[in-house]
């Protein structure tokens, strides 16, 4: 179980919806940093990903280490949050 996720979202990203879900079912609590509503923090998100895109999934491990999944990925999210 991750020490804590954190996603970067938009009101319009259907992708975003879909990691929060699925998020969701497997009782995995998140910080959702929604763009639209917090704009200053965008830089953060393109720091981390690279990317100008969301969501961006940043999951913290025990040992304060990072893994930060782009879009909707469950090939990298299933096994960063397991």
């Amino acid at each position: 179980m991750p020490k804590a996720v954190t996603i970067f979202t938009t009101n319009t990203c259907g992708y975003c919806q879909m990691v929060k879900k699925y998020l969701s079912a497997k009782g995995i609590g998140y910080e959702e940093v929604n763009l639209d509503i917090y704009p200053h923090r965008q830089a953060e998100a393109i720091s981390l990903s690279g990317a100008m895109t969301v969501p961006v999934t940043v999951v913290t491990k025990d040992d304060d280490s990072q893994e930060v999944i782009v879009g909707y990925n469950l090939a990298k999210l299933a096994p960063a949050v397991a």
